[in-house]
């Protein structure tokens, strides 16, 4: 580990030293004549307040398969081969644009790399996707032409069930596009074992659960996409979009325990069933409209209707007696509407852009709940109402972005109804220290309303005197978050150094309390009074040849959080963050290798460690074939670690592993054809419904 950490602090020693003069990228996106002779010339990184535009060089557009491929490239993106798609090497949500439009990874799938113009890198997303991503990379593309385009892959482990299957086409002719998509998940897993341990005092006596239990679980996730484009440059665009995600999840579980009160101890078995699915149709309807050169009016409706039914059976008894120490059966049925619409309206100065919209999104919630209170009905409706402005520009070296919202949030339950207005400013200077080099500084307000499971009056029984259950009480968590970044380029070394600190007003945390209901415990969810977190981050890349023939990425983020609780109770927890990626690119060829040391974070009452990864896969690439193997966890299962703070009444800790996937070896093969182009609507709205409530 010491000497892991002195060579990547190393590195970025040499990071900041190693300084070298790029000229920047101040193409015209609508001269495309243009665009291909400068794209063609060298690769080129230009960074603004907010983003980061990248082009690509000939051997890139000719190496890759399609633009997914193009976004591998970046520094501070990876690909994902437990999900075949591409995430951030620092984490967090992540959000896919073609042209201003969201894109699934079936669509990035459909771009070829002669297509691609640039590539925009939001680390700082604007303010109409501030509230659903960390990151938002936004694809350009050049201008639309008759054509198809179709594709499929699969990757499957040979030992145990992991599926990952996906087919797309897209066929365009004149100002219409139509697009098809299938994407398939599938999990099977027979072998997870979990430790839990529960130890806590109560009414005077010391109890102790130490339970071993083994799993067969698994998911099957679809979507189906269907969609209409029909786009009249420099008039209007319009888009149908049809989707059904279908997703059905299960646990089986068995296993024994030695459950100790006082000095008495009892042996005990058990099972543990759940299982959870809903099929969600989604219909989404865009339609933008240019009113003169400099304004543009854009309209977003996104709604869904769906039930989604979730069991949970549970039963633990003494095993020589077979008398019954609890029973737990939960059926619910959840009917769900949700609705999302928002209308925007851009308008370009001649020094900078003005953004304004509105937005709405609300879920309505019928619950039919059988539990260990009984039976009840109830309904909970979530609105959230978003106003916002924001002007960017820039005065020579010097770039800004300043916007001002408010945000309404109006939680109602059977038991509470919250209702908060609150002002959301956010403001980001930017300096151009030299070409490769700037100092940018992000300042943001933003609330957070609780998640429909934190709010939910459900309650599960998890072990003996011990209970799971909501809070319809919470209250929105409010943050205050601060980022002071440095980035340097150059052909051999992309690098940023961010110091970050976040405030968060009545966080929401989860903990034990007494329960007065059941006796015991009740692990459930209060708003502490604050959380703070604050620290370093340090991303990057390098090439030592400056060429993509070997790529070291890594992030290391040492950093501090702290909890106050709403007892006054301080929780403090320092960690070291980490990912690294070593990559190899040579004609058809490629390989990588992932690796992270996870480490424990704060979750209320707990802390959680990150899942880990060693993960190694190559591919080659044959005409419109390519050829992938690989092998994910080598040497160890994925493992998953809980465990309470001191501060908890109930001494909790859990270890979980998946045995079947420990070395596992996948195959995987692709197909993609494509000829001529494809019209890609410039999208400026991008919402989406809120996820299946579950418990």
């Amino acid at each position: 580990m010491k000497k892991t950490i002195g060579a990547v602090l190393f590195l970025c020693g040499v990071f900041v030293y190693s300084q070298e003069n790029v000229k920047k990228d101040t193409i015209n996106p609508l001269k495309t004549k243009e665009i291909q002779e400068v794209i063609l010339k060298s690769q080129r990184k230009k960074q603004f307040a907010d983003k980061s535009v990248y082009t690509f060089d000939k051997e890139a557009l000719e190496k890759a398969r399609y633009a997914k491929d193009l976004l591998e490239t970046l520094p501070e993106l990876q690909l994902d081969p437990i999900s075949n798609s591409i995430t951030s090497t620092k984490g967090g949500t992540s959000l896919f644009l073609i042209n201003g439009i969201e894109a699934t990874d079936l669509q990035i799938r459909s771009v070829t790399p002669s297509e691609v113009v640039k590539v925009e890198y939001y680390d700082i997303p604007p303010a109409r996707w501030a509230s659903r991503a960390d990151t938002v990379v936004n694809i350009i593309t050049k201008s639309t032409e008759t054509g198809y385009v179709f594709g499929a892959d699969v990757s499957s482990a040979l030992t145990t069930g992991f599926v990952n299957a996906s087919a797309y086409a897209n066929f365009t002719k004149g100002k219409n596009n139509f697009g098809l998509e299938y994407s398939l998940n599938l999990r099977d897993y027979d072998n997870r074992k979990a430790q839990s341990i529960y130890d806590y005092n109560l009414n005077g006596e010391h109890y102790r659960s130490d339970e071993n239990r083994t799993d067969h679980f698994g998911y099957t996730f679809q979507n189906v996409a269907l969609r209409y484009t029909r786009l009249v440059p420099d008039n209007y665009a319009f888009q149908a979009k049809l989707n059904m995600d279908i997703f059905s999840r299960f646990s089986k579980g068995t296993g024994q325990s030695i459950f100790e009160k006082d000095d008495v101890s009892e042996e005990h078995a058990m099972f543990k069933n759940n299982a959870s699915d809903y099929v969600i149709p989604k219909l989404d309807l865009y339609y933008s409209k240019k009113i003169g050169k400099k304004d543009e009016v854009s309209l977003n409706v996104v709604g869904s209707h769906y039930t989604t039914n979730t069991t949970e059976f549970a039963k633990e008894w003494i095993v020589p007696s077979g008398i019954s120490v609890y029973d737990n059966d939960m059926i619910l049925n959840t009917k769900q509407t949700d609705f999302v619409g928002e209308l925007a309206h851009t308008h370009d100065f001649k020094d900078g852009k003005l953004s304004s919209g509105y937005r709405i999104s609300n879920t309505s919630i019928s619950n039919d709940l059988n539990n260990l209170a009984g039976y009840s009905e109830y309904s909970v409706n979530y609105l959230e109402q978003y106003f916002y402005m924001e002007y960017s520009g820039k005065v020579n070296t010097f770039s800004y972005r300043v916007g001002a919202g408010v945000t309404n949030i109006h939680n109602k339950s059977a038991a509470n109804t919250f209702d908060e207005w609150s002002f959301t400013p956010k403001l980001i200077l930017g300096y151009q220290l030299k070409n490769n080099q700037s100092l940018r500084l992000t300042s943001s307000f933003s609330p957070t309303s609780p998640w429909s499971s934190a709010l939910s009056s459900n309650v599960v029984q998890m072990a003996p005197n011990i209970v799971q259950k909501g809070n319809p009480f919470l209250k929105s968590q409010q943050t205050f978050a601060n980022n002071l970044i440095y980035s340097f380029n150059n052909k051999h070394f992309d690098f940023n150094a961010n110091l970050f600190y976040r405030y968060t007003n009545r966080i929401i945390n989860q903990y034990y309390v007494v329960d007065d209901t059941f006796g015991g415990y009740a692990l459930t969810y209060e708003n502490g009074k604050n959380a703070q977190r604050y620290g370093l981050q340090l991303s990057g890349s390098y090439k030592p040849f400056g060429s993509s023939l070997l790529v070291i990425k890594a992030v290391l983020t040492p950093a501090s959080e702290t909890v106050k609780t709403s007892t006054g109770a301080l929780i403090k927890n320092d960690y070291l963050a980490n990912n690294f990626v070593v990559s190899s690119e040579y004609k058809s060829f490629s390989i990588q290798y992932q690796l992270n040391i996870p480490v424990y974070t704060l979750s209320g009452a707990f802390l959680n460690t990150n899942e880990n990864q060693n993960h190694i896969f190559a591919r080659y690439k044959l005409k419109s074939w390519s050829f992938t193997t690989g092998m994910y966890w080598m040497g160890m299962p994925s493992q998953y670690k809980t465990k309470s703070l001191p501060e908890s009444l109930v001494n909790y800790n859990v270890d979980t592993k998946i045995m079947n996937n420990k070395s596992m070896f996948v195959l995987g093969l692709s197909y993609d054809f494509s000829k001529g182009k494809k019209t890609e609507l410039q999208r400026k709205l991008n919402n989406d419904t809120a996820p299946a409530a579950t418990f």
